[in-house]
Protein backbone atom coordinates (compact mmCIF):
# COMPACT_ATOMS: atom_id res chain seq x y z
CA UNK A 1 0.00 0.00 0.00
CA UNK A 2 1.42 3.18 -1.41
CA UNK A 3 1.80 6.45 1.50
CA UNK A 4 3.21 9.57 -0.66
CA UNK A 5 5.79 8.32 -2.15
CA UNK A 6 6.65 5.62 0.07
CA UNK A 7 5.27 1.91 0.22
CA UNK A 8 4.08 0.17 3.45
CA UNK A 9 6.21 -2.56 4.06
CA UNK A 10 3.67 -5.28 5.01
CA UNK A 11 6.18 -7.40 6.86
CA UNK A 12 7.10 -4.48 9.12
CA UNK A 13 4.00 -2.91 10.62
CA UNK A 14 4.68 1.14 10.77
CA UNK A 15 7.71 0.96 8.51
CA UNK A 16 7.75 3.21 5.32
CA UNK A 17 10.08 1.69 2.20
CA UNK A 18 10.83 4.49 0.53
CA UNK A 19 9.90 4.67 -3.57
CA UNK A 20 11.99 6.13 -6.14
CA UNK A 21 11.44 9.22 -7.58
CA UNK A 22 10.38 9.19 -11.16
CA UNK A 23 11.80 10.14 -13.87
CA UNK A 24 11.92 13.00 -16.06
CA UNK A 25 10.83 10.90 -19.11
CA UNK A 26 7.72 9.46 -16.64
CA UNK A 27 7.17 13.00 -15.40
CA UNK A 28 6.32 14.07 -19.23
CA UNK A 29 4.43 11.14 -20.36
CA UNK A 30 2.24 11.53 -17.48
CA UNK A 31 1.72 15.11 -17.45
CA UNK A 32 0.53 16.49 -20.71
CA UNK A 33 1.25 20.13 -20.63
CA UNK A 34 5.19 19.33 -20.07
CA UNK A 35 4.89 16.70 -23.15
CA UNK A 36 2.88 19.06 -25.29
CA UNK A 37 4.97 22.49 -25.10
CA UNK A 38 8.02 21.92 -26.98
CA UNK A 39 11.43 24.12 -25.60
CA UNK A 40 10.29 26.93 -28.11
CA UNK A 41 7.33 27.07 -26.63
CA UNK A 42 5.16 25.23 -29.31
CA UNK A 43 2.21 23.58 -28.48
CA UNK A 44 0.76 20.42 -30.64
CA UNK A 45 -2.25 20.86 -29.25
CA UNK A 46 -2.69 25.00 -30.04
CA UNK A 47 -1.54 24.43 -33.17
CA UNK A 48 -4.32 21.86 -33.61
CA UNK A 49 -6.68 24.53 -32.25
CA UNK A 50 -5.18 26.71 -34.25
CA UNK A 51 -5.64 25.22 -37.65
CA UNK A 52 -9.18 24.40 -36.83
CA UNK A 53 -10.19 27.95 -36.37
CA UNK A 54 -7.73 29.62 -39.25
CA UNK A 55 -8.99 26.75 -41.84
CA UNK A 56 -11.77 28.66 -42.75
CA UNK A 57 -10.26 31.58 -43.08
CA UNK A 58 -7.95 29.76 -44.91
CA UNK A 59 -9.91 28.34 -47.48
CA UNK A 60 -12.85 30.49 -48.32
CA UNK A 61 -11.45 34.06 -47.21
CA UNK A 62 -8.26 34.35 -48.49
CA UNK A 63 -9.30 30.83 -50.97
CA UNK A 64 -5.35 29.90 -51.10
CA UNK A 65 -3.54 28.33 -53.87
CA UNK A 66 -0.40 26.98 -53.78
CA UNK A 67 2.48 26.37 -56.71
CA UNK A 68 5.61 24.51 -56.38
CA UNK A 69 4.94 23.03 -53.15
CA UNK A 70 7.26 19.64 -53.93
CA UNK A 71 10.46 22.53 -53.57
CA UNK A 72 9.92 22.36 -49.99
CA UNK A 73 12.04 19.15 -48.43
CA UNK A 74 9.87 16.48 -47.33
CA UNK A 75 12.66 15.90 -44.51
CA UNK A 76 15.32 18.06 -43.11
CA UNK A 77 15.96 21.85 -42.04
CA UNK A 78 14.97 24.05 -44.93
CA UNK A 79 15.07 28.24 -44.39
CA UNK A 80 11.51 29.01 -46.30
CA UNK A 81 11.87 32.76 -47.02
CA UNK A 82 9.21 35.28 -48.44
CA UNK A 83 8.26 38.74 -49.12
CA UNK A 84 6.29 40.59 -46.55
CA UNK A 85 3.28 42.88 -46.57
CA UNK A 86 -0.25 43.92 -44.75
CA UNK A 87 -0.20 46.32 -41.89
CA UNK A 88 -0.91 43.15 -39.48
CA UNK A 89 0.79 40.33 -41.83
CA UNK A 90 -1.31 38.34 -43.05
CA UNK A 91 1.10 36.48 -44.86
CA UNK A 92 2.92 34.43 -42.30
CA UNK A 93 -0.29 32.21 -40.88
CA UNK A 94 -0.80 31.57 -44.71
CA UNK A 95 2.14 30.20 -45.08
CA UNK A 96 2.59 28.04 -41.89
CA UNK A 97 -1.30 26.69 -42.30
CA UNK A 98 -0.75 25.73 -45.82
CA UNK A 99 2.28 24.08 -45.46
CA UNK A 100 1.29 22.03 -42.31
CA UNK A 101 -1.51 21.36 -43.73
CA UNK A 102 -0.22 20.70 -47.11
CA UNK A 103 3.12 18.39 -46.30
CA UNK A 104 2.03 17.44 -42.42
CA UNK A 105 5.54 19.29 -41.45
CA UNK A 106 5.67 21.70 -38.71
CA UNK A 107 7.19 25.24 -39.71
CA UNK A 108 8.71 27.60 -36.98
CA UNK A 109 8.27 30.84 -37.78
CA UNK A 110 10.88 33.80 -37.37
CA UNK A 111 9.51 36.99 -35.83
CA UNK A 112 10.53 40.41 -34.18
CA UNK A 113 11.02 40.25 -30.20
CA UNK A 114 7.96 42.89 -30.36
CA UNK A 115 6.11 39.78 -30.69
CA UNK A 116 7.72 38.28 -27.20
CA UNK A 117 7.19 40.62 -25.27
CA UNK A 118 3.29 41.60 -25.88
CA UNK A 119 1.21 40.03 -22.80
CA UNK A 120 -0.65 37.17 -24.38
CA UNK A 121 -0.31 37.66 -27.67
CA UNK A 122 3.69 36.67 -27.12
CA UNK A 123 2.25 33.27 -25.25
CA UNK A 124 0.57 32.86 -27.93
CA UNK A 125 2.73 33.28 -30.84
CA UNK A 126 5.40 31.00 -29.03
CA UNK A 127 2.48 28.54 -29.04
CA UNK A 128 1.91 28.28 -33.00
CA UNK A 129 5.25 28.21 -33.56
CA UNK A 130 6.31 32.00 -32.95
CA UNK A 131 10.34 32.11 -32.02
CA UNK A 132 12.33 35.23 -31.62
CA UNK A 133 14.58 35.95 -34.71
CA UNK A 134 18.64 35.23 -33.66
CA UNK A 135 20.72 33.76 -36.07
CA UNK A 136 20.78 30.87 -32.92
CA UNK A 137 17.55 30.06 -32.92
CA UNK A 138 17.47 29.42 -36.58
CA UNK A 139 21.05 27.63 -36.52
CA UNK A 140 19.62 25.04 -33.93
CA UNK A 141 16.29 24.73 -35.32
CA UNK A 142 17.75 24.22 -38.63
CA UNK A 143 20.75 22.44 -38.09
CA UNK A 144 20.24 20.49 -34.90
CA UNK A 145 16.72 19.54 -35.19
CA UNK A 146 16.35 19.35 -38.79
CA UNK A 147 13.13 21.69 -38.69
CA UNK A 148 11.23 23.90 -41.60
CA UNK A 149 12.02 27.22 -40.26
CA UNK A 150 9.76 31.14 -41.98
CA UNK A 151 11.72 34.15 -42.50
CA UNK A 152 10.87 37.07 -43.68
CA UNK A 153 14.62 39.35 -45.09
CA UNK A 154 12.64 42.83 -45.66
CA UNK A 155 11.84 42.60 -41.50
CA UNK A 156 9.27 45.22 -40.42
CA UNK A 157 10.21 47.31 -44.02
CA UNK A 158 8.27 44.64 -45.41
CA UNK A 159 4.66 45.00 -44.01
CA UNK A 160 5.65 49.12 -43.56
CA UNK A 161 5.25 49.99 -46.78
CA UNK A 162 2.13 51.61 -48.09
CA UNK A 163 -0.10 50.62 -50.90
CA UNK A 164 1.52 52.72 -53.78
CA UNK A 165 4.53 50.57 -52.81
CA UNK A 166 3.32 47.42 -52.77
CA UNK A 167 5.35 44.38 -54.10
CA UNK A 168 8.42 46.49 -54.41
CA UNK A 169 10.71 44.14 -52.36
CA UNK A 170 12.46 46.34 -49.90
CA UNK A 171 16.52 45.44 -49.50
CA UNK A 172 17.09 41.99 -47.67
CA UNK A 173 19.08 43.54 -44.96
CA UNK A 174 22.40 42.49 -45.00
CA UNK A 175 22.00 39.15 -46.14
CA UNK A 176 21.95 37.56 -42.79
CA UNK A 177 19.52 34.36 -43.93
CA UNK A 178 22.14 33.33 -46.28
CA UNK A 179 24.54 33.35 -43.86
CA UNK A 180 22.36 30.99 -41.13
CA UNK A 181 21.86 28.31 -44.16
CA UNK A 182 25.29 28.60 -44.90
CA UNK A 183 26.36 27.56 -41.28
CA UNK A 184 23.34 25.16 -41.08
CA UNK A 185 24.06 23.26 -44.38
CA UNK A 186 20.43 23.71 -45.94
CA UNK A 187 18.72 25.45 -48.39
CA UNK A 188 17.29 28.52 -48.91
CA UNK A 189 13.44 28.02 -50.61
CA UNK A 190 11.88 30.90 -51.47
CA UNK A 191 8.10 32.06 -51.83
CA UNK A 192 6.62 34.51 -53.40
CA UNK A 193 3.15 35.80 -52.10
CA UNK A 194 0.24 37.74 -53.93
CA UNK A 195 -2.58 38.95 -52.01
CA UNK A 196 -0.80 40.09 -48.45
CA UNK A 197 -0.56 43.08 -49.84
CA UNK A 198 -4.11 44.17 -50.50
CA UNK A 199 -5.68 42.16 -47.71
CA UNK A 200 -4.90 45.50 -45.50
CA UNK A 201 -3.09 47.91 -47.38
CA UNK A 202 -1.74 50.86 -45.44
CA UNK A 203 -3.04 53.92 -47.02
CA UNK A 204 -0.95 56.52 -44.47
CA UNK A 205 1.22 56.30 -41.53
CA UNK A 206 2.43 58.52 -38.77
CA UNK A 207 6.09 58.71 -37.62
CA UNK A 208 4.76 60.58 -34.44
CA UNK A 209 2.90 58.13 -33.75
CA UNK A 210 5.21 55.35 -34.01
CA UNK A 211 7.81 57.05 -32.08
CA UNK A 212 6.09 57.87 -29.07
CA UNK A 213 4.27 53.82 -29.42
CA UNK A 214 7.92 52.37 -29.95
CA UNK A 215 6.77 50.55 -32.79
CA UNK A 216 8.65 50.39 -36.00
CA UNK A 217 4.96 52.39 -38.25
CA UNK A 218 1.87 53.34 -37.26
CA UNK A 219 -0.50 52.84 -40.08
CA UNK A 220 -3.58 54.17 -41.27
CA UNK A 221 -5.63 51.20 -43.61
CA UNK A 222 -8.27 51.30 -45.39
CA UNK A 223 -9.60 48.62 -43.60
CA UNK A 224 -9.79 51.69 -40.45
CA UNK A 225 -11.68 53.64 -42.55
CA UNK A 226 -13.96 50.74 -43.52
CA UNK A 227 -14.82 48.90 -40.31
CA UNK A 228 -13.55 51.45 -37.69
CA UNK A 229 -10.22 51.90 -35.66
CA UNK A 230 -10.65 48.74 -33.75
CA UNK A 231 -12.44 46.15 -36.00
CA UNK A 232 -10.51 47.46 -38.63
CA UNK A 233 -7.02 45.94 -37.02
CA UNK A 234 -8.90 42.41 -36.93
CA UNK A 235 -10.77 42.00 -39.97
CA UNK A 236 -8.79 41.18 -43.15
CA UNK A 237 -9.85 42.38 -46.99
CA UNK A 238 -10.88 39.07 -48.75
CA UNK A 239 -7.47 39.03 -51.36
CA UNK A 240 -7.24 36.04 -53.03
CA UNK A 241 -4.00 34.53 -51.92
CA UNK A 242 -1.81 32.73 -54.58
CA UNK A 243 1.86 31.72 -53.73
CA UNK A 244 4.68 30.69 -55.47
CA UNK A 245 7.47 28.27 -54.60
CA UNK A 246 11.09 28.54 -55.74
CA UNK A 247 13.21 26.13 -56.91
CA UNK A 248 15.62 25.37 -53.45
CA UNK A 249 18.85 27.93 -53.64
CA UNK A 250 21.65 25.22 -52.35
CA UNK A 251 25.27 26.78 -51.44
CA UNK A 252 28.94 24.67 -52.29
CA UNK A 253 29.90 25.78 -49.08
CA UNK A 254 30.97 23.17 -46.01
CA UNK A 255 28.79 24.30 -43.01
CA UNK A 256 29.71 25.08 -39.39
CA UNK A 257 32.70 27.67 -41.06
CA UNK A 258 33.56 30.31 -38.35
CA UNK A 259 32.88 32.66 -41.11
CA UNK A 260 32.15 33.48 -45.12
CA UNK A 261 32.66 35.55 -47.04
CA UNK A 262 30.38 38.71 -46.48
CA UNK A 263 30.69 39.97 -50.23
CA UNK A 264 29.47 36.15 -51.42
CA UNK A 265 26.40 36.47 -48.68
CA UNK A 266 25.21 39.83 -50.49
CA UNK A 267 25.35 38.55 -53.69
CA UNK A 268 23.21 35.37 -53.23
CA UNK A 269 20.77 37.65 -50.54
CA UNK A 270 20.19 40.39 -53.71
CA UNK A 271 20.18 37.32 -56.24
CA UNK A 272 17.01 35.64 -54.22
CA UNK A 273 15.50 39.53 -53.51
CA UNK A 274 15.60 39.47 -57.57
CA UNK A 275 14.03 36.01 -58.20
CA UNK A 276 11.37 36.89 -55.62
CA UNK A 277 11.21 40.29 -57.24
CA UNK A 278 11.02 39.07 -60.78
CA UNK A 279 8.73 35.93 -59.92
CA UNK A 280 5.93 38.59 -58.45
CA UNK A 281 5.92 40.89 -61.02
CA UNK A 282 5.13 37.76 -63.41
CA UNK A 283 2.30 36.75 -60.89
CA UNK A 284 0.72 40.15 -61.14
CA UNK A 285 0.87 40.08 -65.06
CA UNK A 286 -1.65 37.23 -64.97
CA UNK A 287 -3.71 38.21 -62.39
CA UNK A 288 -7.25 38.89 -63.47
CA UNK A 289 -8.16 40.18 -60.19
CA UNK A 290 -7.50 41.19 -56.58
CA UNK A 291 -10.46 39.33 -55.38
CA UNK A 292 -10.62 36.19 -57.26
CA UNK A 293 -7.73 35.56 -58.59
Amino acid sequence: MAAGNRVVDVRRPGALIPLPLPSAEDRRLRDPRRSDVDEWGRSEHMRSLARTLYGPLYRNWFRAEWEGLENIPREGGALLVANHAAAIPSDAPVIMHGIEEELGRPVYGLADYIFKAMPVVGTLWSRVGGVPAHPENAYRLLREQGELVLVFPEGSKGPGKTYAERYRLSRFGRGGFVEIAMRAGVPVVPIAVVGAEESMPILLKSNALAKLMNIPYFPITANMLLFGPLLGTLVYLPAKFKLRVLDPVLFDVPPNQERYSKSRIMDEAESIRVSLQETLYEMLRTRRSVWFG
